[in-house]
């Protein structure tokens, strides 16, 4: 929209809409690409953003006197910038949203009254093994030893270490089945 068109109702003092329709239809797609740039190809916020720009000219009808300048445009972009800086700013003063689908992926952390319950639960466990096998349960899975550490310090092949770590696992699954799924 150039100079020479008024954007106001002489009855209410407001933009009439077809006059907003078209400054969105003659400044609509500079105003969008300029945004699209501004928030980083996020298609719904320009299109938001081109749209509270347009609801602003609607509310300044006194900034867009066709006697002021020769077009709209340049007003227009700058309104849009400043919208879209602003947007900017607000979206990084807060902590970043979380999508549904991340929440439903989101692994469930049990609270600390609940850890300490199955820790004593695999205490308990544990000492129904017999010696060689919690001697190994121990050092694998609870020291972090590899077989080949775990076979030297006790002196036994890797195989004998693989073969009583798997039964001593098969062991807790009898005595905690309500852990079993955590134990596999």
């Amino acid at each position: 929209m150039t100079a020479g068109i008024t954007l106001t109702d002489t009855a209410n003092g407001t933009t009439a809409e077809h006059e907003l329709a078209a400054l969105q239809r003659e400044h609509g797609q500079p105003l969008f690409a300029l945004l699209l740039r501004l928030s980083d190809g996020d298609r719904q916020r320009a299109e938001d953003l081109v749209q509270e720009t347009l609801v602003r000219a609607w509310q300044h009808p006194e900034a867009l006197r066709a006697d002021d300048f020769d077009s709209v445009r340049p007003w227009l972009l700058t309104v849009a910038r400043r919208l879209a800086i602003d947007a900017r700013r607000a979206r990084q003063a807060r902590p970043p949203e979380v999508g549904d689908a991340v929440l439903e992926n989101a692994r469930v952390c049990a609270d600390h009254a609940e850890r300490a319950a199955a820790a004593l639960d695999v205490r308990e466990a544990v000492k129904t093994l017999t010696p060689e096998h919690r001697e190994v349960l121990v050092l694998v899975y609870f020291q972090g030893a590899s077989v080949a550490e775990a076979a030297a310090a006790l002196g036994i092949p890797p195989g004998t270490v693989k073969s009583r770590a798997y039964y001593a696992l098969r062991a807790m699954r009898r005595v905690l089945p309500g852990y079993a799924a955590d134990l596999r």
